[in-house]
């Protein structure tokens, strides 16, 4: 085989190897640095599918190892973030172990995908790497704003969010993708909406700010969806 071929199956690996790295700051308590980790892996997952591309490698092998990946850094990832911040907050009882919803659905949002033939132009339930950095995020606009920080200093919130966004992961419905078959504003206008605040929520609050972007690409995309039922 030629070694091009084996050129995005390395980057993959190197987005499960980030999402590893993340996992063991996590456990040491160092959760602020499980966003990084998340954004590392999200870069990796991004450059592997485009490298796979360019070099028309795409392969079976790729896409099943992709999964993989993306359940370590997109699932386990974001469920120990969740699972060690609801922890800090009483480490005393069992329900911090109900966030760990967060990986057990991601991996099956993962497997529903690669079967899944609908999803070509749009997304069918929230995305994974979008689920993880909503997760990873958090603490980050927690310092942001204090009254976000006493919010999540609740287990039952925690886990709430953890249900929530992991039913969201399978929920039977449609979200905007990023993919532009043209430029026209009125075909692609909550998409020009959604780049716009996420460019503004980034600049103003850098990862403090990627919370706000998720939850306004949910709400768009529920938007868009009931206009277009009219």
């Amino acid at each position: 085989m030629k070694i091009k071929a084996h050129i995005p199956n390395t980057i993959t690996l190197l987005n499960l190897l980030t999402g590893a790295i993340g996992i063991i700051f996590v456990l040491k308590g160092e959760i602020l640095s499980g966003a990084i980790f998340v954004l590392m892996a999200a870069g990796f997952d991004f450059l592997d599918g485009m490298a796979a591309r360019i070099l028309k490698v795409q392969s079976n092998l790729g896409k099943e190892l992709d999964s993989l990946a993306d359940v370590v850094s997109f699932g386990v990832l974001p469920g120990f973030i969740l699972y060690k911040m609801a922890e800090s907050s009483n480490p005393e009882n069992w329900l911090p172990y109900l966030t760990l919803i967060v990986p057990m659905l991601s991996a099956y949002r993962l497997a529903k995908f690669n079967l899944d033939a609908r999803q070509s132009d749009r997304f069918i339930g929230l995305p994974t790497p979008a689920n993880a950095l909503f997760i990873s995020t958090l603490p980050h606009l927690a310092l942001l704003w204090p009254k976000v920080g006493e919010v999540l200093n609740s287990q039952f919130i925690l886990i709430g969010i953890a249900w929530i966004f992991s039913i969201l992961l399978i929920a039977e419905i449609p979200l905007i993708a990023l993919k532009f078959k043209n430029f026209k504003i009125r075909e692609n206008l909550f998409r020009f909406l959604l780049i716009v605040i996420s460019l503004a929520s980034f600049a103003i609050l850098q990862l403090g700010g990627i919370p706000l972007i998720i939850l306004a690409y949910i709400g768009l995309s529920l938007v868009e969806n009931a206009i277009g039922r009219e």
